[in-house]
């Protein structure tokens, strides 16, 4: 009798270990998600924020680095998307974005169409990001994944403010300057670029990050210290153009092409900037370099001086992410203004051809390019 005690407490204990333990692996099989969550039309890069802070979604256990689906409430879905914190896909390519200073995780289409119109969004839809695949994509991020320091300590101007004097191809110098923004100080640059366009004494400045709202919530901050720029505004000698970075969407070439146009239209020395002077500015440049008759290895050694400022990547201390930034953001758009991702960049002897090519495709006039030209061009 005592045996057949001990055998049936034996098999309960054993039948409830069991029993738990299956509890535990259905929890842990569970899908990590969240489930409709409120979206945002974010217009000024073009995409939808979903309404969570990106730490509280990376505390819920998403790591930049995962795979995961994005679902709408309207049909509309996106699967195996990577999660990064930077634009670390090519052009046209979908992720979900967690990046350093957003309102909240983000799902957009790298340099591609507005993904709220694409997925015909309104403002009574939802999104729920369900986990795809631990990750699957972690090799990327973290070969992506760079930061730059928001003071200035013993930085130099010139590369805290991310400043240069563009003087490659036939571009003369001491006519066209880059730079993070004179007038935006969220990343506490502001009043650097400003002292050094007065000391270079610019005299038209092309604003591609702001619209004229966004010029007077700046003058209006209380960290304001741009007083050479406030000058140039008030006489008028700038053009905010306010572009997000689609470069496919017509916004974007109108943009282009207005600011391409007041240059030409206008006295130099020219400052171009956005906020960081890196994405926008990049293309903005690259389309002026390479009409002017630069090389493929000078648009690349001044675009890349860009990372080397901001992150100090060179391709002799990080060859790594180097090449990875030169692939996904140099190479990408200088093949998109060529027209083609099957030509060997490294190989192209006259890039103005192409680029005028480019021009006159989105709705530049031949006369203005002409113009531009002589603007910029060596004597």
């Amino acid at each position: 009798m005592k045996k057949d005690i001990k055998k049936y407490i034996l098999c309960l204990v054993i039948f409830c270990v069991v029993l738990v333990t299956l509890v535990f692996v259905k929890r842990g099989n569970k899908k990590l998600s969240i489930d409709n969550y409120p979206v945002i039309h974010e217009t000024k890069f073009g995409g939808v924020y979903i309404k969570m802070t990106i730490d509280d979604f990376n505390e819920l256990g998403f790591k930049f680095g995962d795979s995961v689906d994005v679902k709408f409430s309207n049909g509309y879905e996106l699967l195996d998307l990577p999660y990064y914190n930077g634009y670390y896909v090519d052009i046209d390519e979908a992720l979900l974005i967690g990046y350093p200073g957003y309102d909240y995780i983000k799902v957009a289409v790298n340099y591609g169409d507005d993904l709220w119109l694409t997925a015909k969004l309104n403002e009574n839809d939802t999104a729920s990001v369900i986990l795809n695949e631990k990750e699957k994509y972690l090799n990327i991020q973290n070969a992506s994944d760079i930061h730059y320091p928001e003071t200035q300590g013993d930085i130099s101007d010139i590369v805290f403010a991310n400043y240069r004097n563009v003087k490659v191809g036939n571009i003369k110098e001491g006519i066209l300057y880059r730079s993070a923004s004179p007038i935006d100080n969220s990343h506490n640059r502001a009043s650097v670029v400003d002292r050094l366009i007065s000391n270079d004494r610019i005299k038209y400045v092309v604003n591609l990050s702001d619209n004229e709202e966004d010029l007077v919530n700046h003058f209006n901050k209380e960290d304001f210290n741009s007083p050479y720029f406030k000058t140039l505004y008030d006489s008028k000698k700038y053009i905010a153009l306010g572009m997000n970075m689609q470069i496919k969407e017509q916004s974007f070439k109108d943009g282009l092409v207005k600011g391409l146009t007041a240059i030409s239209n206008n006295n130099g020395p020219y400052l171009v900037h956005c906020v960081e002077g890196k994405d926008r500015t990049g293309y903005f440049i690259l389309i002026l370099e390479s009409l002017l008759g630069s090389s493929y290895q000078e648009m690349l050694d001044d675009y890349m001086k860009t990372y080397e400022n901001y992150y100090g990547i060179t391709k002799e201390n990080d060859k790594e992410k180097y090449e990875t930034i030169k692939v996904r953001n140099i190479d990408m758009m200088l093949h998109y203004i060529v027209g083609s991702d099957n030509i060997d960049l490294t190989k192209i002897d006259d890039y103005s051809l192409y680029t005028k090519n480019y021009l006159l495709s989105i709705g530049m006039k031949e006369e203005d390019i002409n113009k531009l030209i002589n603007r910029l061009k060596l004597e």
